[in-house]
C-alpha cells in the first residue's frame, strides 16, 4: 500500500516539473527580460551597489543588505552543489550552461516578482511589514483564493524543502567526516535554529547579514583554488560545457553530452529549483526592507539571482567538469546522483576540496534552514494571523531535530510538489501585473533623485494608506 503511495506521489512531481513547468518558468523569464528592456544590465550597474547602500530613512524592518542575505540564506544551498552535480550527471556537461542561461534570465522574473511584493506590502498594527505573492494577489488582483493557496504551500513546503532535509544533509556530512552521530547533530541545530528564529527577521537578518557573506566568499574561493589545480584543464572545459550544451558526444574524464534536450531538461530544471526565481519565496523577505520605493529593493533582490546561479552555480560547474576531465578515475557512468559525482570530484584534491565541500553544504545548509524559516512565517500568518507563529515556530525546530533521524525520501518528493504548486500562482501575479511593472520600472529606474522624493506610502492590514498629517 505505502508503495502505491510513493509511486504515486513520485508521478505528481514529474508532472509538476515536467516540460510544462519548465516552459512555464523559462517563457516567464523570457518575457519578462523583454518587458522591462533587459533589467539585468540595471541589476549589475545599479543593484549590486544599491544593495550595500543603506535606505535608514525608509519603512521597513530590516535593511535592504540584510532583507537580500536572507533572500540568499534560503536560495543558496546544497542545490548549488549537490544539484549542479545532478545536472552534469543526468545530462551532461552541456547542463552547465543551460543552468547559467537560466540564472541569466531568471533575474528579470525575480527583479519582478520583488517589485509587486515590495509594491503590495502591509504594515502590521504592531509595525511588521507582510508581503509576498499572497498580497500581489490579493490586493493588486482581488484573486484571494489563490493568495490563500500560495501560502498554503509556501508554508507548508518550508518543513520540508527548508528545513528537513537541508538538517538531513548537514548530519549525514558531519557523521561522514567527523563520526558524529545524527541525533546530536540534530539536537545542535535545533537549538541553534530555536535561538535565531525566535527572534524574528531581525534576528534572522542579522545572522544572514554576517553568515551569507562568508559562506559564498569561502566557497568561490576555495573552488577559484580548485580552478588554479585544474588550470590546463578550464579551456577545454569551457568548450565541452558549450559544446556538448547543443550535441551529443564524449570528452575526457568519461563526460558525455546525451544531446541538446537532456542537456536544456537537467540544465534548466536544476538551475530554476537552484535560484527559486519566479517561486515566489525570495520577495517575502525583499517586502521586509527599508526602501522607498518597490524599483529600489527589485534591483537589489534580483542581484540574489545573479550571485546563486550566475556565479555560484558556474564556479560548481566549472569545478566538477575540470576535475572529472582531469581524473579520469572518476567514472561518471556508474555515478546515479549529483552528490556522489560532487563528492568524487572534490575529493580528487587532496585535503582542500572534501573542506570546501563539507563546510559549504553545512553553511548553505543551515542558512537554508534560517531563510525558509521566514518565509514560513510569513505564509501561515497570512493564513492564521500573529497567534500561529509561536505554534510555528516550535514545530519548525522539532522538524529539525528529527530530520537527522529520519528517511527522507518522501518528503523530499512532496516539498518539490508544493514548490511547483507555490510557482503557479506566483507566476500568474507576475504576468497579469507585468503592466504595472514596467510603468514602475519606467518611473523610477533612471531617476535616482525620485527614490528620495516620492517614497511610497504602506498601507496598514486594512488596506488604508496612512494619512501624511498622522502623528503631526
Amino acid at each position: 500500500m505505502m508503495g502505491q503511495i510513493v509511486n504515486y506521489i513520485n508521478r505528481i512531481d514529474s508532472f509538476v516539473w515536467g516540460w510544462w513547468m519548465i516552459i512555464l518558468l523559462l517563457g516567464t523569464h523570457i518575457f519578462m527580460t523583454i518587458r522591462t528592456r533587459f533589467i539585468q544590465s540595471k541589476t549589475i550597474s545599479k543593484g549590486i551597489r544599491l544593495s550595500v547602500t543603506k535606505d535608514p530613512d525608509a519603512e521597513g524592518e530590516v535593511s535592504s543588505f540584510g532583507a537580500l542575505t536572507t533572500a540568499l540564506a534560503a536560495t543558496i544551498g546544497t542545490g548549488n552543489i549537490i544539484g549542479v552535480g545532478t545536472a552534469i550527471a543526468l545530462g551532461g556537461p552541456g547542463a552547465v550552461l543551460w543552468c547559467w542561461l537560466t540564472g541569466v534570465f531568471g533575474i528579470a522574473t525575480k527583479y519582478a516578482e520583488s517589485l509587486i511584493a515590495v509594491k503590495y506590502r502591509v504594515k502590521t498594527s504592531d509595525g511588521r511589514m507582510q508581503g509576498g505573492a499572497m498580497y500581489a494577489l490579493e490586493r493588486g488582483l482581488h484573486m484571494k483564493g489563490l493568495a490563500v493557496l500560495f501560502a498554503l504551500f509556501g508554508g507548508l513546503a518550508s518543513f520540508g524543502i527548508g528545513c528537513a532535509t537541508q538538517v538531513n544533509a548537514i548530519a549525514t556530512v558531519v557523521q561522514e567526516n567527523f563520526s558524529i552521530p545524527a541525533w546530536t547533530v540534530g539536537a545542535v541545530i535545533g537549538i541553534l535554529v530555536a535561538v535565531v528564529i525566535f527572534g524574528g527577521i531581525k534576528s534572522i537578518a542579522g545572522v544572514c547579514e554576517r553568515l551569507v557573506p562568508f559562506m559564498a566568499i569561502f566557497y568561490v574561493i576555495g573552488c577559484i583554488i580548485i580552478l588554479c589545480i585544474n588550470y590546463d584543464f578550464i579551456v577545454p572545459a569551457i568548450g565541452a560545457i558549450c559544446s556538448l550544451a547543443f550535441t551529443p558526444g564524449a570528452v575526457a574524464g568519461g563526460l558525455i553530452g546525451t544531446g541538446i534536450r537532456s542537456a536544456i531538461q537537467y540544465g534548466v530544471a536544476r538551475g530554476l529549483f537552484s535560484n527559486e526565481s519566479g517561486m515566489g519565496s525570495a520577495p517575502i523577505a525583499a517586502a521586509a526592507a527599508q526602501s522607498r520605493n518597490p524599483v529600489r529593493q527589485a534591483l537589489i533582490a534580483s542581484t540574489g539571482t545573479f550571485w546563486d546561479t550566475v556565479v555560484v552555480c558556474l564556479m560548481t560547474g566549472l569545478v566538477l567538469v575540470t576535475s572529472i576531465m582531469k581524473n579520469p578515475d572518476i567514472d561518471v557512468s556508474l555515478v546515479d546522483n549529483g552528490g556522489k559525482l560532487t563528492s568524487l570530484a572534490f575529493g580528487q584534491i587532496p585535503v582542500v576540496g572534501p573542506l570546501i565541500l563539507t563546510i559549504g553544504i553545512i553553511t548553505f545548509a543551515f542558512s537554508t534552514v534560517l531563510g525558509w524559516a521566514y518565509y514560513g512565517e510569513r505564509c501561515l500568518e497570512y493564513l492564521g494571523g500573529k497567534k500561529i507563529l509561536l505554534v510555528y515556530r516550535c514545530i519548525y525546530v522539532a522538524v529539525a531535530v528529527i530530520a537527522p533521524v529520519s528517511a527522507l525520501n518522501l518528503v523530499w518528493t512532496i516539498a518539490d510538489i508544493l514548490n511547483a504548486l507555490m510557482s503557479i500562482p506566483n507566476l500568474i501575479a507576475v504576468l497579469l501585473l507585468s503592466g504595472v511593472i514596467v510603468s514602475d520600472t519606467k518611473k523610477y529606474i533612471n531617476d535616482l533623485d525620485a527614490w528620495d522624493k516620492t517614497p511610497v506610502p504602506v498601507v496598514d492590514e486594512s488596506g488604508r494608506e496612512p494619512d501624511p498629517e498622522d502623528g503631526r
